[in-house]
């Protein structure tokens, strides 16, 4: 197909002809350049403030356009219209290392994101997740940190596993997520071939009013396949856009990758007596106990045609939700209402939600005013205040969810206070289902990611691998060259006094 774009012809930056791209005015033939060339300074200045502050995480990514069919019934479970059988929405996904900046090499060892945008008939919804079905940490107090630790340095400028592992392996309770990136699936073959998550519990509720919990997954059809270190690191250093080529590639080709989205559901009164915190993101639900509900097919089928404009300035928020899907108790999802929304008005502008990409299909009413790239005739003369008497924004109690009962006072728990706290009986079930085969890559993987740190470190991680299954513990222990009755005798002790007993470097 003829492309006329190549025909338009060059104006300024408000639609005044440009005489001369290419040579600059100067006094003289040899002469300096002068101010009055306002075509270059433009051209300059724009230039300069090209690059937009890249995601703070997250910052290397690939998008793709596609549609979400709903297949299977859960209408008992949520009004939500976007999830009511035979509906088909629009949906916008971005794929995303976590720790590599924007321009990451993809095959790194490191979970992946992924953001998918329903576009609703009752607004956009964004369920903001990873490849992984847990996290590395439960509380929002510890995200700075973990960013802090698996970015760079500040003395070196560079990364550093010491950095890394001392914080993982202060926080028992990221060891499901460590054992998870260690092993086979710490390098997806493609962003294709993964499974990915909600990770948070989230609720839904019906048009009865009622509340269930629940958590989204969304299973590959093209099958799981995963990189080995050696295959990544020869990927790597032929193609750094590997994962991003490999899903414009199957798209341009017209073999369209699908997910099937699978829930899962915990009633109000399970959840009072489950027996740990359903709400805790480093904790899974069993299929066992809760079984995965059938809900639709996810399929990307367009590829974006700019980059920029619909994968970079694509912007999400979990805290985006429509009637009929609501929040939970889960104190990282806390943080993250605010911090993923506030992210993007710092890095795209207070307006973000006017660009194409993240705009709603419907009629968006939110009453905010004014504010950079103000695009839309900012409600022209309508009232900018409420309550007023003209019958503008009003509210629409009737998509109200249901009240939460809380219980206990206001305080700084600590979840290692709770007894029903069990950091390290995922990672051991993980552990015992795994062949031998994954069990020998997760110990290599481990034991190499983990070489750089010092032995106190090792020895942290070693105990925990202990107290998730004896076995993993002593596999670990022999491929970290450490003690093993070292290792028994800290396994011994509580949270704290194994950080007071390898706070040193030479433990």
């Amino acid at each position: 197909m003829e492309n006329k774009d190549k025909y338009k012809k060059l104006t300024n930056e408000v639609g005044a002809p440009i005489a001369d791209n290419e040579n600059s005015i100067t006094a003289g033939p040899r002469g300096p350049v002068v101010m009055q060339d306002v075509w270059l300074m433009e051209k300059m200045a724009h230039f300069n403030r090209e690059v937009i502050p890249e995601r703070r995480m997250h910052a290397k990514g690939w998008g793709a356009h596609g549609k979400f069919t709903v297949t299977h019934d859960i209408s008992k479970y949520t009004r939500a219209k976007v999830l009511q059988p035979n509906t088909e929405t629009e949906v916008f996904i971005r794929f995303s290392t976590v720790a590599g900046e924007r321009g990451a090499a993809d095959c790194e060892r490191d979970i992946r994101g992924v953001a998918v945008k329903f576009y609703t008939e009752e607004g956009n919804w964004d369920l903001v997740g990873n490849n992984t079905p847990t996290f590395f940490l439960r509380d929002v107090h510890n995200f700075t940190g973990l960013n802090r630790a698996v970015k760079r340095d500040p003395r070196t400028g560079m990364r550093s596993a010491q950095n890394n592992w001392d914080f993982w392996t202060l926080l028992p309770e990221s060891f499901h997520q460590r054992t998870i990136v260690m092993s086979d699936r710490g390098i997806p073959a493609s962003f294709r071939n993964m499974h990915f998550f909600g990770e948070h519990t989230f609720s839904f509720y019906n048009d009865k009013n009622e509340r269930v919990w629940c958590k989204f997954h969304f299973k590959t059809k093209q099958g799981i396949k995963n990189l080995t270190n050696e295959e990544a690191q020869k990927i790597n250093g032929m193609d750094r856009e590997y994962h991003g080529r490999d899903l414009f590639t199957a798209i341009e080709s017209g073999d369209f990758p699908k997910w099937t989205m699978y829930v899962q559901i915990m009633t109000e009164e399970q959840a009072k007596n489950h027996y740990e915190n359903p709400f805790d993101i480093t904790k899974i639900w069993r299929h066992g106990e809760y079984p995965l509900i059938e809900v639709g097919e996810l399929e990307l089928n367009r590829n974006p045609e700019n980059y920029f404009a619909e994968v970079e300035q694509a912007a999400f928020a979990p805290a985006h939700v429509v009637p009929g899907i609501g929040f939970s108790p889960d104190k990282f999802l806390q943080g993250r209402l605010f911090s993923y929304g506030d992210a993007q008005r710092y890095r795209l502008g207070i307006n973000h939600n006017q660009i194409p990409v993240n705009k709603a299909k419907v009629d968006v009413n939110e009453f905010h005013r004014d504010g950079a790239m103000r695009v839309d005739g900012n409600y022209g003369r309508t009232p900018a205040y409420t309550p007023n008497s003209y019958g503008y924004w009003t509210a629409q109690p009737e998509v109200q969810e249901p009240p939460l009962d809380i219980e206990g006072a206001v305080w700084q728990y600590d979840p290692k206070d709770d007894p029903t706290d069990d950091n390290f009986r995922a990672g051991g079930d993980l552990w015992r289902i795994l062949e031998e085969d994954k069990k020998a890559l997760l110990i290599g993987n481990t034991a190499t990611d983990i070489a750089p740190t010092t032995v106190n470190i090792k020895y942290r991680h070693a105990v925990h691998c202990y107290l998730a299954d004896k076995e993993y513990g002593e596999r670990m222990t022999k491929a970290l060259d450490l003690s093993m009755d070292k290792v028994i005798e800290l396994s011994k002790l509580d949270n704290e006094g194994l950080i007071q007993a390898t706070l040193s470097e030479t433990i």
